[in-house]
């Protein structure tokens, strides 16, 4: 094959790559130019895969970024050190944090003290919903207190639908119900491909806590 030849190949290459990025950027944009509904979003995360709470932080960390102001209700969690929450009380006047504090039911083993818990916690996260000064909202294992009937699926649902218009809220955690996810805007199912847990590996800090 001559010089020219590859050249020839090559060109056409580039032009064929060229013509599928631009065919994809035209889709991109005018799926852009339809969205046009302004308002604040309601997402789920949920699955049995890492990175659920990690993924809520982020949007927290986004928030703060263009000084917005957020509210943070973590249930089941709050026994453990944890170096975002270290992060958040240290560095972030923006934010506003609330743990259940008991740590995981489990550990607990007194469903009536969890069960009083998880209500004097929601009572917490139920204000921030109806305050519009919060931009974003992250409900942090929420459907856990779903699952195990600590609080009424009802009420939550009620509250994060009538949240302020330009509130956004984020709830993590496994499960949830048909009824939690069909208010969402957007759910996303975190899958369990592997994990070092089952192998031994022990949590590490950065990384796991």
């Amino acid at each position: 094959m001559t010089k020219d030849d590859k050249d020839k190949i090559r060109l056409s290459e580039e032009q064929l790559h060229k013509q599928k990025m631009q065919t994809q950027k035209e889709r991109v944009d005018s799926q852009i130019a339809k969205n046009s509904i302004e308002r604040g979003v309601a997402i789920l995360m949920t699955g049995n895969g890492k990175g659920k709470t990690s993924s809520a932080f982020g949007m927290v960390f986004r928030a703060l970024g263009y000084g917005q102001k957020v509210g943070i209700v973590q249930f089941i969690k709050g026994a453990q050190e944890s170096g975002e929450v270290n992060f958040i009380n240290d560095h972030c006047p923006n934010a506003v944090l609330y743990q259940m504090g008991t740590g995981f039911t489990w550990n607990t083993q007194d469903k009536a003290a969890d069960i009083a818990a998880s209500e004097r916690t929601w009572e917490v996260a139920k204000e921030m919903l109806a305050d519009d000064s919060y931009d974003l909202v992250v409900l942090d294992e929420l459907t856990y207190m779903i699952g195990y009937k600590y609080l009424d699926r009802n009420a939550i649902v009620e509250a994060i639908s009538k949240r302020p218009h330009e509130q956004s809220v984020v709830v993590t955690g496994r499960g949830g119900g048909r009824e939690l996810r069909e208010i969402m805007d957007t759910v996303s199912d975190v899958k369990n491909i592997k994990h070092g847990y089952k192998a031994g590996i022990k949590a590490r800090r950065g990384v796991d806590c």
